[in-house]
This record gives structure tokens, C-alpha cells and sequence, in this order.
């Protein structure tokens, strides 16, 4: 039997009001219920993991010391640096709050046991929701990410001499990772999002392909707006099972973001909850051992109900579309998955299919031989 761990506490949800409005714990929190309500953590192939804080010294192993001390600093409050030069601003993506440092610290642990949970063989997949804050740099934060639970957790991983797959499906580029890894061989990065033409963090083309070592090891494929279930699922299918395949990673690391969905108010993909099923059992198939993690996403009945069945699949559990009752009285839920979609022109359609196959073309071009494909 495939086992699956949801790694969560409530101390996971403790973030300050104003970052709430946009990326707030509600998310975390409602997500935990509603899996609650369909009884997932009452089934043999699926148990809830609290996460536990964890030392300074994982922190170095990617952000440096001065940006740990300035993270601490600012989370209690203090003046002893100046937040502008790590990025930080009350106006921002990246505001202070009190607490901030245990959070995101937290956050992180979270992350670094959902890891050894899979690489110690205590299950087949581990879930943390808050993590998958794939922009934070070594010395500066960004984009709603404090600390890089990814790379951290990467590099937990490497450390056991494992090889990495990291695929990331969030909307947005995973810059911070693949930043991490340009010059590396150990770890095969894979991110397809909306094209940094239109989106932040700007970057993420199909030329970013690695340095050094890791030349060939960073995949980008980029689409455009209004890129529907058919063209996403069409192009993932042409690049990741072939690439991940050939690299042979001892375990998949996957960012879980939702913001990929018609109805995120931040970006402009067309994915449905069908569309993003899909990908979450692509992923399910591609690796015997997978660490998934969360990421963006912007509207709180997207992430829940998709993250909710992307556990269900982690667990080989299909969930029934009507919502618990009790849920639906809370929070006025009442269907799981999406009752419609996107309605998109056809020459929409056909823009947004013109610009993927470029892509998938690209990719196969400057990255395919370096794997002997």
C-alpha cells in the first residue's frame, strides 16, 4: 500500500494580517479541514505529521549568516539593519511582521520533514502545504518568500548522496531554486509557468539552460496567457516523464502552486482543477518516492480544493465532488471540483498552443541531448 504524510500544526498559520490578505495561512488552515471532513487522516495510507523547528545551521546550509541575523532581527522588532537592502518593505511583497523568523523557520522545518520522511522510507510521499518558497535568494527575500524551504530541503536530500528531480508548476518561475542549481549536476530543475514577459519574476526562459556542470540540468518552459488543461497537459507530456526518466532521480521534489488555475486573481493561466489533477498524477507516476510541496496561489477556494485533491492522490484516494456537509456550512464550499470553464476564444487558444509548441521545441533543442535524448 502507497503511504502519504501531511505534514502541518496550526503554528504553521500564525502570519500577520496584511500578508493574510494575499498569501494568508487560511489557506493551510481550511485545506487541513476539509481533508479532515473527507476523513483522510482516519485511512492506513495516510498519517499527519506536526512539523518541528529546526536549528540555525540548516538555514546556512543555503541563506547566509548575515540574512539569518537580519530575519531574526527584524521579527522582533529591532532596528539593527536596514530592511530595504534584504528586500524587505512595508509595501512590498516582503513586509515585517512580528514572529517572522519562528515562522518562516518553521516553515522550513516542515519542508526538511516531509524530506526524511520520504528518504528514510517512513512513507511513498509527504505534503507540507506552507512550504514550496521557491523565491527566496541566499541574502534577500522575495516575492512572499522569506526563507527557501526547497533548496534547503534539496540540499538535505543531496547530503544522503540522493540525486533530485524538482519540478515546479507554480505560475511563476522558480527562480530561487534554480538559481541554487545552475551549475549542478545532482539536481535535474524543471519549471513551467506563465512567460516572464508578463509575469514576475521575469525570468525563466527557454535559454536558461545551466552553467558549468550543471549545463542541461535547467529546464524552463514558459507559456503564454490563457494557456488551458489541453495545451499544459500537452506540453508537460512532451518534456518532464522523458527528462525525469533519464535522469533517474532516488526522489522527486514537486511545487504543488495553484496559481496556475483560471480563477487566480494574480496570474493569467487556464488550468481547472481537471488540468491540475492531471499533473499531480503525472507526478504520482513519474517517481516511487516524491516530496510535494505547496507555493503560490490566490485564491483560498482554488488552493483548497486543489491541494485537497492532491492529496487525495498522493493517498490513491478519489474524493467525492460533493463537499461534506459540515464543510460546506463553514466555509460555503459545495463542489470540489470546478462546475465550469474558462471560456477562451479560439484564436486565444490557438495563440496560446503556437507559443507551447515553441517552447516544448526549444527545450528539446538546447537541453534533450545533454540526456542522450
Amino acid at each position: 500500500m502507497k503511504k502519504a504524510a501531511f505534514v502541518y500544526s496550526e503554528g504553521l498559520t500564525q502570519r500577520d494580517s496584511r500578508v493574510d490578505e494575499v498569501f494568508g495561512p487560511t489557506r493551510l488552515q481550511y485545506t487541513y479541514e476539509l481533508l479532515k471532513c473527507y476523513r483522510a487522516f482516519d485511512s492506513p495510507a495516510s498519517m499527519l505529521v506536526a512539523p518541528e523547528d529546526v536549528p540555525e545551521a540548516s538555514l546556512l546550509s543555503f541563506h547566509t549568516e548575515e540574512y539569518v541575523a537580519a530575519v531574526r532581527s527584524f521579527s522582533n522588532g529591532e532596528k539593527t539593519f536596514n530592511p530595504a537592502r534584504f528586500n524587505f518593505s512595508e509595501l512590498g511583497d516582503n513586509p515585517i511582521y512580528p514572529g517572522m523568523y519562528e515562522l518562516s523557520t518553521l516553515v522550513v522545518g516542515a519542508s526538511l520533514q516531509a524530506a526524511e520522511l520520504v528518504s528514510a522510507g517512513g512513507v511513498d510521499v509527504a505534503f507540507n502545504s506552507s512550504g514550496g518558497l521557491h523565491h527566496a535568494a541566499p541574502d534577500y527575500a522575495s516575492g512572499f518568500c522569506v526563507f527557501n524551504d526547497v533548496v534547503i530541503a534539496i540540499k538535505h536530500l543531496l547530503a544522503k548522496g540522493l540525486k533530485v528531480a524538482y519540478v515546479d508548476i507554480d505560475a511563476h518561475h522558480g527562480d530561487g531554486v534554480q538559481n541554487a542549481f545552475y551549475a549542478s549536476d545532482q539536481v535535474l530543475t524543471i519549471s513551467i509557468h506563465e512567460s516572464g514577459r508578463h509575469l514576475f519574476p521575469g525570468t525563466g526562459g527557454v535559454s536558461e539552460i545551466g552553467v558549468g556542470a550543471g549545463e542541461g540540468y535547467s529546464v524552463n518552459m514558459p507559456l503564454a496567457p490563457f494557456t488551458d488543461d489541453e495545451v499544459y497537459l500537452w506540453a508537460f507530456d512532451q518534456i518532464v516523464p522523458e527528462l525525469v526518466d533519464s535522469f533517474e532521480p532516488d526522489i522527486l521534489v514537486i511545487q504543488l502552486g495553484t496559481d496556475s488555475h483560471y480563477l487566480d486573481p494574480l496570474t493569467q493561466l487556464s488550468l481547472t482543477t481537471e488540468g491540475y489533477s492531471g499533473l499531480v498524477s503525472r507526478a504520482r507516476q513519474m517517481a516511487p518516492k516524491w516530496v510535494a510541496l505547496g507555493g503560490g496561489g490566490y485564491e483560498a477556494s482554488v488552493v483548497i480544493r486543489c491541494w485537497t485533491l492532491a492529496y487525495g492522490i498522493m493517498m490513491g484516494r478519489d474524493w467525492p465532488d460533493e463537499i461534506p456537509s459540515d464543510y460546506q456550512e463553514l466555509y460555503g464550499l459545495k463542489k470540489l471540483r470546478d462546475m465550469e470553464k474558462p471560456h477562451l476564444d479560439s484564436l486565444i487558444r490557438d495563440r496560446a498552443r503556437r507559443f507551447a509548441e515553441e517552447s516544448v521545441a526549444g527545450v528539446r533543442r538546447l537541453v534533450f541531448s545533454y540526456h542522450g535524448l
